[in-house]
């Protein structure tokens, strides 16, 4: 009976407490370069740069 799954659990929720981890994770993606791409762009920042100028520059030639 030692690895068993029981029926029905009781919590008991009022201790439980809000998961201080949340609020990071949300707003956090993983997204895999290929391997090229991960040797010219080796940081996020430099990733989030290029990707900014470029969705700018897709509004911009939207707009016109």
């Amino acid at each position: 009976m030692d690895n068993e799954i029981l029926p029905q659990y009781s919590f008991d929720y009022q201790k439980a407490k809000p998961n201080r981890f949340a609020s990071r994770m949300e707003a956090q993606r993983t997204v895999v370069l290929d391997e090229d791409v991960a040797k010219v762009f080796t940081t996020s920042e430099a990733v989030n740069k290029v990707l900014r100028a470029l969705i700018e520059s897709m509004f911009q030639s939207s707009a016109n």
